[in-house]
């Protein structure tokens, strides 16, 4: 088995074909399958480290995650964010992770701060409603009329 350092797309493509057919054969550990097939998924994640880099995760894919991982209902994550209100504004995305939050969950959780604290999801802005211009002067009229 011959493996190369990847240093094109096609170069990864090929290797990842390679690595599914070395999978299929599901080679004995320490055959020399095996220890190609070794080689060849340190190679793979190098060019991946190299070229794609890390994948953070939103901050609420990542509690959500350890919620599962853990088998956490949301009333146990209270401790760690607040109120039963404030656990379901937070995974629904109503509500920001404050800095607090986001210390306690590291800290009780074991969540990476990375995954807190870099993808940090925003909550949604607001539409401004407008008032039509009819009820704006209804109002000025109101405040005219009253402070004389």
């Amino acid at each position: 088995m011959d493996v190369e350092i990847i240093n094109s797309r096609s170069d990864y493509k090929k290797a990842l074909q390679q690595l599914s057919e070395l999978l299929d054969k599901n080679p004995t550990p320490g055959s020399e399958e095996d220890n190609g097939l070794s080689l060849l998924l340190l190679v793979i994640r190098d060019y991946e480290q190299r070229v794609i880099g890390p994948i953070c995760p939103n901050p609420i894919e990542a509690i959500k995650f350890r919620m599962e991982q853990m088998q956490l209902s949301r009333k146990e994550l209270i401790p760690f964010i607040g109120s039963i209100s404030k656990v379901s504004e937070v995974l629904s995305g109503k509500r920001n992770l404050s800095l607090p939050m986001i210390r306690k969950l590291h800290q009780g959780l074991g969540i990476p701060l990375e995954s807190l604290v870099l993808g940090v999801a925003t909550a949604p802005k607001r539409k401004k409603t407008r008032v039509p211009l009819k009820a704006r002067s209804l109002r000025r009229r109101r405040k005219v009329h009253s402070s004389r």
